[in-house]
């Protein structure tokens, strides 16, 4: 059996079954979240040029279904725990929009594929904390301009998983 603490640093890479388990829909099963659309419909920064209205809509179906009906589940505890009980450098890694490994008490959490709880401006590139529906019309509250708002989604977030050498030491 590996001992952790014989280790330095560990990476630990999380999916969609995690959250799953906390009853958030995936988006490939059978029913899932993508509903007849193709992902560069949805979740791309070429489908929010080409359709801003119906990416819109999707982020914000994901996002009110994760802010009414989920918590964390016994998984993202379990992570949270083994982080802070780690004596080395822990980094982990989601391919999850959602905020539930954040909610379970994870601290050094990167999101691969965006988050559901953030937007961003495309004049100034600010990321923002969002809880509410946005369409083409909400107004920024840096540029003060509508249609600027864009879900940070797949494409647009950028994993800051660098790991320096001083890190894993």
């Amino acid at each position: 059996m590996l001992n952790p603490n014989d280790f330095n640093a560990i990476v630990i890479l999380t999916g969609a079954g995690i959250s799953a388990e906390s009853g958030l829909k995936t988006f490939r099963d059978c029913g899932g979240l993508w509903e007849g659309h193709r992902v560069e419909d949805v979740a791309t920064p070429e489908a929010f040029i080409q359709d801003p209205e119906l990416v819109h809509t999707f982020y914000n179906m994901r996002r009110q279904q994760l802010l009414k009906s989920t918590t964390p589940n016994r998984a993202h505890t379990a992570l949270a725990e083994f982080e802070k009980q780690f004596e080395g450098a822990l980094m982990l890694i989601t391919q999850n929009v959602d905020d539930l490994h954040e909610q379970g008490s994870s601290q050094n959490v990167r999101h691969m594929h965006g988050e559901l709880l953030k937007a961003q401006c495309i004049s100034s590139q600010k990321v923002f904390d969002i809880s509410h529906p946005i369409d083409p019309s909400s107004v920024c509250t840096c540029c003060r301009k509508t249609g600027t708002l864009r879900p940070l989604s797949f494409g647009l977030a950028k994993c800051r998983c660098i790991w320096r050498k001083s890190n894993a030491d």
